[in-house]
């Protein structure tokens, strides 16, 4: 009884598993994945072979993309004529294949992502290197299958004298698994074989001595020799890629970044347009104008840069926010026996040298086979050159073919195939000079067959002649490498790295709001002036600290409870002079209420500060070594311990060997040796520093190193009156004393607001008030006095005020706009005579809304040259100097 029409009930989840993992291991088998022998999907190995059933070698014409399509899909690969045509394009793209293994002709598609034109009017050949990937196919070198419909064979893989895996590398998508392997070059990757061959037992380091790498058709930089090396020692890794870009000075004298070379697979185009809209949105600042100026020389994007764009700064901003550096992710899964495995270097190589062991034995036995083959007929045609006579008379008294065979086979003793043979023989073939034809062939082919059954008895000869085929392979395709490989960790961009290292004036307020800003933001004055208007405080706001740093300098942050917090000086907000700046609480873990009163910048150039020496507003003092805040989490350390109602207000660096001054609110001082303080823990409370009178704080701790003779203490009374006193006039003492006095205060000058060691490098001085007005002065208008003075004005008030805060500049921090370091020439006296009494008075802006647009010296030289007969005034004193009208009383 037939089953046919017979149900059965199956349970719907065993028949889903069933069919999901049919589905599964055949789009991972026959589609995704490629053979880790010849590197290829079956799409890829299909198109080749098909190509080569066709003719279409490297030395035969062009044919039609749409022939090559339809041989693939009419025998081999029942699926959509575009999976083929796409696989086609992509094995003929430079750009896409370190070696293309397809020679095309026409628009095959470009690195800027345009699409390929139709396959009806592109043409295509196979190119020189493919001929590698089918050598000796006709000599049972692999196995041959049944096609889809089974009206023909196809190859199950190609024989591939090359280690097509590693050298196109390639990536798929399958269920549950995906591959993307990287391309490489093929000098290194044969010799790593070679190497192999000979030293079974070598380790991914010895590999990685010839191959140092992945090797992009694009060219671009690749960093990180250790995640390489985890790449190839585990199948998986991140490799971080680079393009190729280069700063450029332009013969106007502006600067350039020319982009030469770009990350494997990345779309120049989109890349533009990127760029592009980053500058639009102005999340890119610096960049004036941007072109593509590639043409059949190869790539060029040229980005001109503005006068004051800062190119370094520029270039790692395109390198962190395009796709200008991205990460290859490496993921080595291939085919091997028909099962898909996450495969390391040496895993690839080694199965690549036993697939051409076995290739180079299978050919090596089928010619084996077809030499005595050759040998037997031979023979024969010996036997019947030597009685050719006897022969000759056997086959004329036969009476057909076949009883002039069976009577050379009974007379002479030969086989079938050897009397067939002589009676297929020319009859020029006995001459003299055929006949000893005969007999070379014949001793040339015994000689093979020795060869080749003593090569099929030594493996290790076999493994011989697969190197001399692999040093044949190099000495014909190998090529200079195209991807840079730097030993160097690179990995993802920090700010540091976008970031300017720049000089900076650091305002923190009070109540905890804090900002950077450029120190061309204030210009030099003289002493005695208002200054500009600075910060904008909240109300009942005022400046407690201003400093200057650099952007790069790394921050401590003191608090009032003797914690301590970090950040970068970049990490601030950047704002303007009216700008009150942020909350520091938004960046960094601070409870509420608790304050920042010291901050200490640590920049990489410190390397003589090995303490950080610490003052408390009640005359306390701690050292501590500076190693002890290398890491700070982010809800911050203990630094200090306080006792009840003392706070921690100061905070410096020393070296081991410095003096330590100490100023007090009311004006007494002292001078020690930081040797008298030793050194403690983070979680201690330190000692006495200087024995204060009732009523009065400390205000200000500085560090003098010990050599330094020329250094002034420069005291700022909160009225505005300063004054330098020499250091020398402070004798050293043993720590914890009254010390001496610092100024001489009075109603008119009131408390010392600050005091701050000056040396030679120190050149101006920047005084904010508690109002926001900030003056900065040149250190030298400061008059040099004795301690028992009072000073002079250093700043003005207009209204209720008093100074808040200063910091000095040194001279290695200059501003960016030049004129800001000099002082501003003196006023002649005739400019302060009273104006004419008018109705409308009339002044002149020192910085007018509209400015006349300068004209250049070269245009107006140009102009008198063209006009040597005729008077030509100069455009630019045509322009007269706008002034600004008084409104009319």
């Amino acid at each position: 009884m037939s089953d046919i029409g017979k149900v059965e009930p199956v349970e719907i989840i065993d028949e889903m598993k069933r069919s999901y993992l049919d589905y599964a291991m055949s789009v991972i088998v026959s589609r995704a994945l490629p053979d880790v022998r010849d590197g290829l999907k079956p799409v890829q190995r299909r198109i080749i072979y098909a190509m080569h059933q066709q003719g279409m070698h490297h030395s035969a014409r062009y044919q039609k993309c749409a022939a090559v399509v339809g041989e693939v899909l009419k025998n081999y690969h029942p699926h959509g004529d575009a999976s083929v045509y796409d696989a086609l394009v992509r094995m003929a793209q430079d750009f896409s294949m370190r070696y293309p293994l397809v020679d095309g002709q026409g628009n095959f598609g470009s690195v800027d992502g345009d699409s390929p034109a139709a396959m009806r009017y592109t043409e295509a050949r196979l190119a020189a290197i493919s001929d590698e990937l089918l050598r000796d196919i006709e000599k049972n070198t692999i196995d041959f299958v049944d096609n889809y419909s089974g009206t023909t064979k196809e190859p199950a893989l190609l024989p591939s004298v090359l280690p097509n895996l590693l050298l196109n590398g390639g990536s798929g998508i399958a269920v549950g698994m995906a591959t993307n392997i990287p391309p490489h070059n093929l000098g290194e990757v044969i010799d790593a074989t070679t190497y192999l061959i000979d030293r079974p037992d070598a380790t991914i380091e010895d590999l990685m001595k010839f191959v140092r790498g992945p090797d992009f058709p694009g060219g671009g930089s690749i960093f990180d020799v250790e995640e390489i090396a985890a790449a190839y020692g585990t199948g998986k890794g991140k490799i971080v890629t680079r393009a190729k870009a280069e700063i450029e000075e332009s013969k106007t004298g502006k600067y350039q970044i020319i982009i030469t070379e770009l990350p494997y697979q990345v779309n120049k185009a989109q890349l533009i347009t990127r760029i592009a809209e980053m500058v639009k949105d102005k999340k890119l600042d610096g960049i004036a104008d941007l072109r593509d100026e590639s043409d059949r020389r190869g790539m060029r994007i040229v980005v001109d840069l503005k006068k004051d764009g800062r190119p370094q700064s520029i270039l790692n901003n395109l390198y962190k926010h395009t796709a200008m550096q991205q990460t290859f992710a490496v993921n080595v899964v291939a085919l091997v026996d028909g099962t898909p495995q996450t495969l390391t270097l040496k895993m690839i190589l080694g199965e690549f040298v036993k697939h051409r062991q076995i290739v180079v034995t299978r050919r090596s036995q089928y010619e084996l086979d077809e030499a005595k083959k050759r040998a037997h007929i031979l023979e024969g045609l010996k036997i019947a050159v030597d009685n050719i006579d006897e022969v000759i008379e056997t086959i004329k008294k036969s009476k057909d073919a076949d009883v002039a065979r069976v009577n050379l086979m009974q007379k002479f003793k030969l086989t079938e195939i050897q009397a067939t043979a002589i009676l297929d023989m020319q009859l020029r073939r006995l001459a003299a000079l055929e006949r000893q034809k005969i007999e070379d062939e014949l001793a040339m082919t015994l000689e093979l067959i020795e060869y080749l059954e003593d090569l099929l008895a030594h493996p290790e000869k076999i493994l011989a002649v697969v190197k001399g085929e692999l040093a044949k392979i190099k000495e014909k395709y190998a090529d200079e490498r195209k991807t840079r490989v730097f030993r160097d960790k690179i990995g993802e961009f920090s700010e540091e790295d976008l970031v300017a290292d720049d000089a900076c004036i650091v305002t923190i307020t009070e109540t905890g709001y804090v900002k950077r800003q450029d120190l061309g933001t204030f210009r030099t004055q003289r002493r005695g002036g208002k200054g500009v208007m600075g910060m904008t405080t909240k109300e009942e706001d005022v400046i407690g600290q201003l400093f200057t740093c650099r952007t790069h300098d790394k921050l401590l942050f003191f608090t009032d409870q003797g914690r301590v917090f970090s950040l970068k000086v970049y990490e601030l907000p950047e704002g303007s002079r009216q700008a009150k700046g942020q909350a520091i609480i938004n960046l960094i873990d601070i409870e509420q209420g608790e304050k920042i009163l010291s901050t200490l910048a640590i920049s990489k150039k410190d390397g003589e500060a090995k303490f950080v020496m610490m003052a408390t507003e009640k005359g306390t003092v701690k050292k501590t070594a500076i190693t002890a805040y290398e890491s700070i989490r982010r809800s911050g350390i203990i630094a200090i311990k306080l006792s009840q109602g003392d706070s921690l207000c100061w905070v410096r660096k020393t070296s081991g060997e410095d003096d330590v001054f100490i100023v007090s609110e009311n004006g007494q001082s002292i001078r020690f040796s930081e040797k008298d303080v030793k050194p403690t823990g983070r979680d201690t409370m330190g000692v006495r520093g200087i024995r204060l009178r009732k009523d009065d704080r400390v205000v200000s701790m500085n560090i003098l190193n010990r050599d330094e003779k020329k250094a002034d203490l420069l005291v700022v009374m909160d009225k505005g009156l300063g004054k330098r006193t020499q250091v020398g006039e402070w004798s050293r003492q043993k720590r914890g004393g009254i010390g001496i006095k610092a100024a001489q205060l009075t109603e008119r000058t009131g408390k010392i607001i600050c005091a701050k060691i000056i040396t030679p490098e120190d050149e101006s001085l920047v005084l904010t008030s508690k109002n926001g007005q900030i003056i900065r002065l040149p250190i030298r208008n400061i008059p040099r006095l004795g301690r028992a003075t009072q000073g002079v004005t250093l700043m003005r008030f207009s209204g209720p005020d008093s100074v808040a805060a200063a910091t000095t500049i040194t001279k290695d921090d200059k501003a960016s706009p030049e004129e800001f370091q000099k002082e501003p020439k003196p006023v002649k006296k005739s400019v302060k005579a009273a104006p004419p009494k008018s109705k409308t008075k009339t002044k002149t802006a020192p910085k007018p809304k509209l400015k006349p647009k300068p004209v250049k010296k070269p245009i107006a030289k140009k102009i008198q040259k063209k006009t040597a007969t005729k008077k030509v005034k100069n455009p630019a004193t045509k322009v007269k100097k706008p002034v600004l009208k008084r409104p009319k009383k």
